[in-house]
């Protein structure tokens, strides 16, 4: 259950205009309409579609989704509790996750999100981009990475017919790392971070395969090689930092516009969530004429700071380490628990 409960016959003095329909753009504009506020959401591509993601929902609480008011997306979402980390072709370590994870492609995600806003009532413009509105109250950038000239390349596919070691498999290398994890269907979403080799001679799903054999992983690109490849679920992504991103002035960014977590902490989705999370109740509180924007965002940018600077700053120290030799021993004996309360 949403934790908002407005009088029906009180409005909301103030419109919420969010660029961007990705996570955090759609459950922020679902969570403010159970609150009885006005949205209007951009997004400059089509639903359903995929994105480039691991898909996998890690370190959010049942009762922050709840709170949002999105559970009803993820009612069926596979719950995922063992895990396997490899380098090249060899095993390293086998274990459990203390919580279980959950596992749910983005294709039927965001459908379900976008479906579930336009229901409340949110004013969604699909294939419309919004141009930035700096200083503008009112106004959230949720619209995904800021561009730049970074290093690394995201690259995506659902495939079926793999032989998976765990229900989350992880494999790592030299140039970059890549996870495994089933998804709903039979297919298995393959998402990996790798540094961009912009000379490599191969497109689409074989740009990944050759990605991941470059990375010392012979025996999973040859399985890749012989699975059968979801049609049109191939994406990439590439040109972006890791971390905190370029803040624009005066405007509140959320998601990926805020922050790019390494992947490999599989946290990234849940970091959208607690998002809106922490944002909402001070975006509510505008929208009444209760606070002004600058006070509400001024309030969100600290909640967000307090809730993700220790994580962002471990998970860029542990990120180093992921492509050096040193990494076998790293995973074999390195102890779980204490480097998740790092990272989540």
């Amino acid at each position: 259950m949403a934790r908002f409960s407005t009088d029906a016959s009180i409005q909301a003095l103030n419109e919420i205009v969010i660029s961007g329909g990705g996570l955090a753009g759609l459950s922020l504009a679902i969570g403010l309409r159970r609150a009885g506020v006005e949205v209007v959401l951009h997004e400059a591509g089509e639903y359903p579609r995929h994105r480039v993601c691991g898909e996998f929902i890690s370190g959010i609480s049942t009762e922050a989704l709840e709170r949002i008011g999105i559970m009803e997306c993820l009612k069926d979402a596979r719950q995922r509790f063992s895990f396997s980390w490899h380098r090249g072709d060899q095993a390293l370590r086998h274990g459990r996750l203390p919580r279980p994870a959950l596992a749910i492609s983005r294709y039927r995600l965001d459908d379900r999100l976008q479906s579930l806003a336009r229901d409340l009532g949110v004013d969604l413009q699909a294939s419309s981009r919004l141009r930035d509105r700096p200083h503008e109250p009112g106004f959230i950038k949720a619209s995904g990475r800021i561009p730049t000239r970074g290093p690394w390349i995201g690259l995506k596919a659902h495939v079926r017919g793999l032989k998976t070691s765990a229900e989350l498999e992880m494999h790592t290398g030299h140039n970059g790392y890549l996870g495994i994890t089933e998804v709903e269907d039979g297919w298995f979403n393959v998402c990996g971070l790798f540094r961009n080799d912009r000379g490599l001679n191969a497109r689409h799903g074989d740009l990944l395969i050759e990605h991941v054999r470059r990375n010392g992983s012979h025996a999973l690109a040859r399985s890749l090689q012989q699975a059968s490849w979801r049609e049109g679920s191939f994406c990439a992504v590439a040109g972006f930092e890791l971390g905190a991103q370029n803040r624009l002035p005066g405007v509140l960014c959320l998601g990926d516009s805020h922050a790019i977590i390494p992947p490999f902490t599989g946290n990234g989705m849940s970091m959208a969530f607690e998002a809106v999370d922490l944002a909402l109740p001070e975006l509510v509180s505008y929208a009444f004429g209760q606070v002004d924007w600058a006070v509400a965002v001024a309030s969100i940018e600290k909640s967000f700071a307090n809730a993700f600077h220790a994580r962002l700053a471990a998970s860029r120290c542990i990120h180093p380490a992921l492509f050096s030799s040193c990494s076998r021993l790293l995973f074999k004996h390195l102890p779980l628990k204490p480097v998740l309360k790092l990272i989540r």
